[in-house]
């Protein structure tokens, strides 16, 4: 089992059909790539191959070997994902080929921009065609990342440089950045198939992330989870994979066999798919002109899905421009910020162009002319730019995880651009939540305003439900942002479940005060023989709602207690209760004894027993109770 510190890179082939890439990967690797019988007998790729070579102890490469024939593009684009450094493979006896171009187009679209140049079949041509070949491939990849890539001559029959090409690659593969494991895990699978006492494995690149055995992963635009049975790494039982590597994953649960060449594996509950993108789209030198609202086949990740190009600038892209489009796809994709895409005419079927996506959640109605600018600073402002627009364009914020989604970075990242950013608030709880600070300010006020109606309507009552004031003022904010309201402004305050300004204080009136004085009285005099309370508000001198607001005054004042939904006695009576009860410590009694212990009927007796029991001054057992 090899170290997880190995570097891991990713070498895919390009070129024609019979230029000899199956057979070259064989050469460096003794691996062939051509596994089904069709392929064999027919002599070319149809489906991916898969081989790794390891240069050193500390270096693995993993070749994808693509079909060359045009019928198989859309397979040739699955393989690329993930590729790191591209080897343009140009037999020495035909030069450049249709899908020569067609190929290399697509690795420039796709960002790669590493590779080298293997002129094959040398052993079949003589020095002067050979030197031919090398000047029209060099003028061919002018301009190109490829520009100052080495040139190797190589025969995979008999062996001639080989050794050379494998230097180079190892060169080349020194200058790639190791892809990031800290990223969240995501895996396009590029094959999924039962294996015989195993059951299902997906295969692909490994693009970010990590994965372990016995890990949740979610199937994605499917949204469901399986489990991590197994791993293996370039055909080698391991208990980790990371980003970099090509990967073969053993899965367990019921939605295991729905897996499929285009899905992604991510990690469970961070991403949504999308059915539009926003994105800066180049169309190559060339290519007929694209039109508003035109058919195309889109191609992301392992993808491959129909969409429609609303052109956001203009109604027509010409040969070898470029342009903000929103592309929408008939069926959902993972996609993220960042990631490259290919765009193939919808018939005939040829590449055209390709682009990054830019947002992958554009707001459902926006004029074209706000799109365009909206996208502009998403595509050139700073990461505290596109987290501070993302973030006002939410009512109530968005959290680092939906942040994560929306612009590919990490929380920490979105934490770091966000610090000191005057325009945001930002909220550390379980996760972290960010706020515009303008719609923070107009919530808070908004808040402040309701206290202040709800107190000069009910000036008798100590405040506003909690709950009552979020659904009604806040509807749709997460539950804990009007405690952070709460937490941040001095004059609100929050007791329990009650919300009030700091300021308000219940004032009582000459007449309030009066017949605050009689309901106390009431229930002082009567003792435990408590009085209706219908009946005592009604002889208050008071409206019914004036007069059940002193109730809740006093109740929460603590000079009368709630036994039952209309029982309430005066806390004198309630205290000489507990005395009584406390001379009897250790005894046990039915509801006779405390009866004439009480000097209450039964009325009374049953709910002061329970309110007893709820206090644990005493314990039911059976038909008795036993004072605690």
């Amino acid at each position: 089992m090899k170290s997880v510190r190995m570097r891991n890179i990713i070498v895919g082939t390009a070129g024609h059909i019979d230029h000899g890439k199956t057979a070259l990967v064989r050469a460096l690797t003794g691996i062939d790539t051509d596994r089904l019988s069709e392929e064999k007998r027919r002599g070319i790729s149809i489906e991916l191959g898969f081989a790794h070579l390891d240069l050193g102890p500390d270096l693995r490469l993993g070749f994808v070997d693509v079909p060359g024939h045009e019928r198989f593009v859309r397979t040739m684009l699955a393989g690329a994902a993930g590729v790191d450094i591209v080897l343009l493979v140009v037999a020495a006896d035909e030069s450049i080929k249709p899908q020569t171009r067609e190929h290399f187009d697509i690795c420039r679209l796709l960002g790669v921009s590493s590779g080298l140049i293997a002129l094959t079949k040398v052993d079949l041509v003589d020095p002067e065609l050979l030197e031919l070949v090398r000047l029209e491939v060099r003028e061919f990849v002018r301009g190109s990342f490829l520009e100052a890539a080495p040139v190797v001559a190589v025969s995979a029959r008999t062996g001639e440089g080989i050794d050379e090409l494998k230097r180079r690659l190892a060169e080349a593969a020194s200058r790639v950045a190791q892809k990031d494991v800290s990223r969240p895990f995501r895996l396009p699978v590029d094959r999924s198939f039962v294996m015989k006492g195993f059951g299902r494995v997906v295969t692909g690149t490994l693009i970010a992330g990590a994965v372990h055995v016995e890990d949740e992963v979610e199937i994605q635009p499917l949204g469901e989870t399986v489990r991590v049975r197994g791993i293996q790494v370039h055909g080698e039982a391991a208990k980790r994979a990371v980003a970099g590597q090509r990967t073969a994953l053993n899965l367990a649960g019921p939605a295991a066999d729905r897996v499929a060449r285009g899905m992604t594996l991510t990690r469970p509950g961070l991403f949504q798919p999308t059915q539009g993108v926003e994105a800066r789209f180049h169309l190559l030198a060339g290519a007929r002109p694209l039109k508003h609202r035109a058919p195309v086949h889109f191609h992301a990740g392992t993808a491959e899905v129909i969409a429609e190009a609303r052109l956001l600038e203009g109604d027509l892209v010409g040969s070898g421009g470029t342009a903000l489009v929103r592309f929408l796809l008939r069926e959902p994709v993972l996609l993220l910020p960042g990631d490259r895409f290919i765009v193939r005419m919808f018939s005939p079927v040829v590449t055209i162009g390709g682009g990054e996506v830019l947002e992958i959640a554009p707001p459902p109605r926006i004029r074209r002319a706000e799109a365009v600018r909206r996208l502009r600073a998403l595509e050139s402002g700073s990461r505290a730019d596109r987290v501070a627009l993302l973030v006002a364009e939410a009512e109530y914020g968005l959290g680092a995880d939906s942040l994560v989604a929306r612009t590919g970075l990490l929380a920490g990242e979105i934490r770091e651009a966000a610090a000191g950013d005057e325009r945001l608030l930002l909220f550390e709880g379980p996760s972290a939540w960010l706020v515009d600070r303008e719609r923070y300010a107009a919530h808070a006020a908004k808040v402040r305003a309701a206290l202040g109606e709800h107190h000069r309507v009910h000036p008798l009552t100590p405040g506003m439900l909690k709950e009552e004031l979020r659904s009604r003022e806040l509807p749709g904010a997460p539950a804990f942002y009007l405690d952070a309201i709460l937490a941040r402004e001095r004059d609100l305050v929050a007791e329990g479940d009650i919300v009030r300004l700091a300021s308000h204080q219940i004032r009582l009136r000459g007449e309030e005060e009066e017949a605050l004085r009689k309901i106390e009285a009431a229930f002082r005099r009567a003792g435990l023989a408590a009085p209706a309370v219908k009946e005592v508000l009604a002889r208050s001198g008071l409206d019914a709602a004036r007069a059940r607001n002193l109730l809740q005054v006093l109740l929460r004042e603590g000079k009368l207690v709630k036994v039952g939904d209309e029982l309430v006695f005066h806390e004198s009576a309630i205290r000489g209760l507990l005395d009584l009860m406390g001379r009897h410590k250790g005894e046990r009694f039915k509801v006779p004894e405390f009866k004439e212990w009480t000097g209450v009927s039964r009325k009374y007796a049953i709910p002061l027993l329970e309110y007893l029991d709820r206090r644990r001054v005493t314990r039911r057992e059976g038909d008795a109770r036993v004072v605690l």
